[in-house]
C-alpha cells in the first residue's frame, strides 16, 4: 500500500527560531502512520476492540532542511523492516518540502501491546496480513 500524507506547518508548529520544532516532526509522522493503518482497517475501534494498540521502541529523526510555517509538507511511510508476522516492525517515513526537497527521515521502531495485559502481542492473521502490505523501502529486511 503506497501513501502519502500532506499537512501544512502551522503557527503552532514553530519554535523560538521561527522553523519548525523537533517534535512537530514526530507528530506529522505519528498521523501518517495512523492515516496509512486507518486506510487498511486498523482504526481506534479495531483497536479498542482487540485491546491492542501500537508502541514504539525507538524514535529516530534526521534533520535535513528547516521547514518554516504555512509550508505544504508531503510525509512518505514505507516498512523498512518487519517480522514476517507483522509484529514487530520498523517503519521510515520522509519528510519533503513544497519544493520536492527532503526535510527529514523519521524513523520508528515498534511493536503491538494488548493493552490490558500490558505485554506484547500480534495482530489477527487477516490485520496483519493488511499491515504487511504497507510499501516495503527499497531495502527492506524481513526479521527473525
Amino acid at each position: 500500500m503506497n501513501h502519502t500524507y500532506t499537512g501544512k506547518v502551522m503557527w503552532s508548529h514553530l519554535d523560538a527560531n521561527m522553523h519548525m520544532r523537533h517534535s512537530a516532526y514526530a507528530d506529522f509522522a505519528a498521523q501518517a502512520r495512523i492515516e496509512i493503518l486507518d486506510e487498511m482497517g486498523l482504526n481506534m475501534k479495531v483497536f479498542q476492540k482487540l485491546h491492542i494498540g501500537p508502541i514504539l521502541f525507538r524514535e529516530e529523526t534526521t534533520y535535513l532542511r528547516e521547514v518554516g510555517v504555512n509550508e505544504t509538507i508531503t510525509i512518505t511511510t514505507e516498512l523498512a523492516k518487519a517480522r514476517k508476522d507483522g509484529s514487530r516492525w520498523t517503519i521510515r517515513h520522509e519528510m519533503f518540502k513544497e519544493d520536492g526537497v527532503k526535510a527529514a527521515v523519521i524513523v520508528v521502531e515498534g511493536a503491538w501491546i494488548d493493552v490490558l495485559k500490558r505485554k506484547l502481542a500480534t495482530l489477527p492473521e487477516e490485520l496483519a496480513n493488511h499491515f504487511m502490505h504497507i510499501t516495503h523501502s527499497a531495502d527492506f529486511v524481513e526479521m527473525a
